[in-house]
């Protein structure tokens, strides 16, 4: 089958590579209708991610047509087309009973923290992605939810983690009526995370990112205000000056690992690798919401440590939310959103792109070429 390969820093391409087979009785493989590039498979893409071993399938967007399953599997048969989420979780842990799909205990032997995700790494589990044309999904009991009938199958595999991260984000901001809402990143889960404050009551909703074309992206797709933080000064003066000086009621951060903004922070966490990436959206997000505020994380960031000041966490009284989606969790409710009208998440895509051309894709991701928020592959 084709498959996107990793050969290190910067270096991916498509080749032959075998066909994914049944390994647990829980198994199910499915052929790749629709994959995504991710934001956060630009962590692994530039070497930001540890583990990250050549030879790796990257992919955890993806959705498909069930073509083989394992003798335990009873809830799917073969010909169904199904959500996949990137969480891959057991179900049964005490974690996923309480609805923690990211934090599985069984699904990731590599690591104590997160649970296991497709295509990110040994740290998270190991797992071949979805960019390619077939993958295997484990315990396909649990994770996979059949696509509703009439769903365009661009809407639903952005249901594999851009909506439910970016719902997600503004979920645990814990917004009150009329907030107001500031969002780190203009990228895709930044722009839902901003789209999604509105659900949950904010007044006034604001994004900071420095590409002009994606901020003009925002603007008409979140109907929030968009700043480019290199025009406005030190972004903590400028929050603080638009918000009475008193700071956001709610920050979330959706940039992770490769903030731009800081020349000590670039040096030492994308330059250096001396702590797991940049935290330049972190800083800001602490120092710019209001005393009693909460900020809300959903930038990627490797294991190891950051440098952030914790101290001002403790004397603002800030409360620190911070997971990866639990997408199982939230996919009824975004499956309604989506059918009433309320979520477009097909708006946000900008390319397709052919899986054989999976190299010249990720340059363009990477390089924020040709004006491209959310690229889509189609095996």
């Amino acid at each position: 089958m084709l498959a996107m390969e990793y050969r290190g820093p910067k270096r991916v391409r498509a080749v032959q590579k075998p066909m994914p087979e049944i390994k647990h009785p829980q198994d199910a493989i499915v052929r790749v209708l629709r994959t995504c590039i991710c934001g956060s498979d630009l962590h692994l893409y530039n070497g930001n991610v540890p583990d990250t071993r050549v030879g790796s399938t990257f992919g955890h967007e993806f959705i498909g047509e069930v073509v083989e399953i394992g003798s335990e599997v009873t809830k799917l048969k073969t010909g169904d087309r199904v959500i996949v989420p990137f969480n891959i979780a057991c179900g049964e842990c005490h974690f996923c009973r309480q609805g923690m799909f990211g934090n599985c205990h069984e699904s990731n032997t590599e690591a104590t923290a997160v649970g296991g995700i497709f295509g990110y790494s040994h740290t998270a589990g190991g797992y071949d992605g979805g960019q390619a044309e077939y993958a295997r999904v484990p315990y396909a009991n649990v994770g996979p939810t059949i696509i509703p009938e009439g769903m365009d199958l661009d809407d639903a595999v952005l249901l594999t983690d851009v909506v439910p991260t970016g719902y997600q984000a503004a979920e645990m901001a814990g917004i009150q009526p009329n907030d107001t809402v500031v969002v780190f990143g203009a990228g895709p889960v930044g722009i839902m995370a901003a789209r999604c404050a509105w659900l949950f009551g904010a007044g006034r909703v604001i994004i900071i990112d420095k590409q002009d074309y994606r901020l003009e992206f925002a603007r008409n797709y979140s109907y929030c205000e968009a700043y480019n933080f290199e025009e406005i000064g030190d972004p903590v003066v400028f929050i603080k000056k638009i918000t009475d000086w008193m700071g956001a009621d709610v920050v979330i951060d959706a940039v992770g690992a490769e903030a731009a903004g800081s020349a000590m922070q670039t040096i030492t966490g994308r330059k250096l690798l001396l702590q797991a990436g940049s935290a330049t959206a972190v800083h800001w997000a602490i120092n710019s919401v209001k005393k009693g505020g909460v900020v809300s994380i959903v930038g990627v960031y490797g294991p190891t440590d950051n440098l952030i000041p914790i101290g001002n966490v403790l004397n603002k009284g800030l409360t620190i939310r911070a997971n990866q989606a639990s997408v199982k969790r939230l996919l009824p409710r975004l499956i309604e959103h989506i059918q009433n009208g309320t979520l477009n998440p097909k708006g946000l895509i900008t390319h397709r792109i052919p899986l054989a051309e999976v190299a010249d894709g990720y340059r363009m991701f990477s390089a924020k070429l040709d004006n491209c928020i959310k690229p889509v592959m189609i095996p």
